[in-house]
C-alpha cells in the first residue's frame, strides 16, 4: 500500500487543462526512509516503519539514533508504522530504502491523517453547536451556557455524577483527524510535492500521514473503474 509522511505547506489554486479552478492543498510528501521491517515470525505481524525529515543528533535521543543507524539512515524526526497484509508485501521493502512521492503516480485517491488545529477551551455553543439560552429580559448573563445537566447526573445504580460523553465545555480541537478519499490533482517529483483537492487537517507545516485510500464511495469507485 503506498504511504508517506509529509508536511502541509498550505493551500492554493490549480488550473486544470479545461480551465477549471480547483482549490488544492500542497503537501511536501517525503522522501521517507524505511527504518524498520517487521515480520510475522519475529514480531507477530507484518509492518514497515517509515522515518521522515532529518533531525540534528543533539535534538533527538540515543535510542532513536541507534534505531535509525541500524537501518543505515540519519536520525529522523518523525516515525510512523504501516501495517501490511502479509509477509509477501514486506519483501518489497528493504532497510534504508528511500520512498518518495512517485509512489503515488498510479494512485487516484488518498486518505490524509493529521492533528487538527487546537482551539483551546471552548464553550458548548462553539464546541457542540448548542443554541444557547433565551435572549429575553428574564435571562441574566447566561445566554451562552449549556443549561441544566441534572438529567444526566443521576440514574439507578450509577451514583450522583454526570454520565461519560455528556457534551459540555472543554478542550476543542488538537485531535487526530482523517480525511478520506481525497483526489490527487498533481504530483511534482522534482520537489516532492503532492497536490490534493480541498483542505486537509492541521496547520501549515504540520505533519501528515498520506496513504492509498482504503474505501471509496460509489461515485469514486465508478470513476476509478473507468480510469
Amino acid at each position: 500500500m503506498p504511504a508517506l509522511l509529509g508536511r502541509k505547506i498550505g493551500m492554493t489554486r490549480w488550473f486544470m487543462e479545461d480551465g477549471t479552478n480547483v482549490p488544492v492543498t500542497v503537501i511536501e510528501a517525503g522522501p521517507c526512509a524505511v527504518t524498520q521491517i517487521k515480520r510475522t515470525e519475529t514480531d507477530g505481524y507484518a509492518a514497515v516503519q517509515l522515518g521522515f525529515e532529518d533531525v540534528k543528533p543533539r535534538r533527538t535521543t540515543m535510542p532513536v539514533m541507534g534505531h535509525d543507524a541500524r537501518a543505515g539512515t540519519t536520525p529522523k524526526r518523525c516515525h510512523r508504522e504501516l501495517r501490511l497484509s502479509d509477509d509477501r508485501s514486506v519483501e518489497e521493502f528493504e532497510l534504508g530504502q528511500t520512498i518518495n512521492v512517485t509512489t503515488f503516480e498510479d494512485v487516484k485517491y488518498v486518505d490524509v491523517t493529521g492533528i487538527g488545529k487546537g482551539k483551546g477551551f471552548a464553550g458548548v455553543m462553539k464546541r457542540h453547536n448548542f443554541r444557547g439560552l433565551c435572549a429575553s429580559h428574564g435571562t441574566e448573563r447566561k445566554h451562552r451556557s449549556p443549561g441544566s445537566i441534572g438529567g444526566h447526573a443521576t440514574d439507578l445504580g450509577t451514583g450522583p455524577k454526570v454520565k461519560k460523553g455528556k457534551r459540555m465545555a472543554g478542550h476543542m480541537g488538537a485531535k487526530r483527524v482523517t480525511v478520506r478519499s481525497i483526489d490527487i490533482v498533481a504530483i511534482d517529483p522534482d520537489r516532492n510535492l503532492l497536490m490534493v483537492k480541498g483542505p486537509v487537517p492541521g496547520p501549515n507545516h504540520g505533519v501528515l500521514f498520506i496513504r492509498d485510500a482504503k474505501r471509496l464511495n460509489r461515485s469514486k469507485t465508478r470513476k476509478a473503474a473507468e480510469k
